[in-house]
């Protein structure tokens, strides 16, 4: 039997995804969202299907719905975004985490928290496990996000140990895929909208830097697989483990699209990681979860997506 899920974020990137994904299963769907990075474009697709609901709201205020679970995606993820109001930002991981926690409370609903690698800062061990707490730079122009996560991971517990609320915590790796914005800053966009309009294409650093990409349907995978595992709260890593290096990374999607865009370098921004690849030995064993999408193919997908976005189809 369908349940009635609440996704907030869930005209997102990754949360239209999710929506898709959860009206498949033949659940109930209530996508909530400001539609600050999301957008309406992600989820026409889903508009005809009677089980799927959208309500513009910001999760700093309160609402009252009845449902079965909360999958709380809503903020901004790239630094472009989070960093345009960071305190916007902040009250979304804090305010917007207490309000859905709850909201979960009263319902007696699972609530499942998508928090991210940022936690782990700028790490001081790699790969990164569940286990580690994380180098973070309190003051930073990242802060707002990567704190805010934090506090936001410290809510999430304490709901659970103090009012036996049924919770869960993801930490999202680098994700891609269909559906990402043309402008939010992230790696992935940049070198391939550059790489189609052949610009030069802007490493920040020397392209040492690595990162892993992990595609979203693996992703929405493994989320929906940890809100449905009893007896596990998380935290737990999703994302993929084969690591690149960013100047790795630009090449491919150059052969990719046979672009003539030519690499540029520019300064490495403040309290940038360096590194940044998951150890998901947890997932695993927990999740019986693991990546499936190679990298080239979810690309070559990513880039399809991306042409039809830039010649208007």
């Amino acid at each position: 039997m369908g349940k009635k899920i609440l996704v907030t974020g869930g005209a997102g990137f990754i949360g239209s995804h999710l929506c898709k994904e959860l009206l498949s299963q033949n659940h109930e769907v209530i996508c909530l969202d400001n539609f600050f990075t999301g957008s309406k474009d992600n989820i026409l697709n889903l508009m005809d299907n009677k089980k799927f609901e959208v309500i513009r709201h910001d999760i700093i205020q309160p609402i009252l719905l009845e449902v079965d679970e909360v999958y709380n995606l809503a903020c901004p993820a790239s630094p472009l975004h989070y960093q345009f109001n960071a305190i916007k930002t902040v009250k979304t991981n804090v305010l917007g985490t207490i309000n859905m926690l709850g909201l979960a409370k009263r319902v007696k609903a699972r609530i499942l928290q998508a928090s991210t690698s940022e936690v782990y800062g700028d790490p001081l061990e790699h790969p990164q496990q569940e286990h580690q707490w994380g180098h973070v730079n309190p003051i930073g122009i990242r802060s707002c996000y990567d704190e805010g996560k934090r506090v936001a991971e410290t809510l999430i517990m304490d709901y659970h140990r103090q009012h036996n609320v049924s919770v869960r915590i993801i930490r999202i790796f680098n994700t891609y895929g269909p559906n990402m914005a043309q402008n939010d800053g992230r790696v992935v966009s940049n070198f391939i909208i550059q790489a189609l309009k052949n610009v030069d294409i802007t490493i920040y650093g020397n392209g040492s830097q690595t990162r892993s990409f992990c595609y979203v349907s693996d992703l929405v995978d493994g989320i929906i697989k940890m809100m449905n595992t009893d007896d596990f709260n998380g935290p737990v890593n999703l994302g993929n483990p084969v690591e690149s290096p960013i100047i790795d990374f630009a090449k491919i999607i150059i052969e990719l699209t046979g672009s003539k865009s030519k690499i540029v370098y520019k300064p490495l921004p403040q309290d940038d990681p360096k590194q940044r690849r998951p150890d998901i030995s947890l997932a695993k064993e927990k999740l019986n979860w693991e990546p499936k999408i190679e990298l080239r193919i979810g690309l070559q997908k990513t880039i399809d997506y991306f042409d039809r976005v830039l010649r208007g189809i």
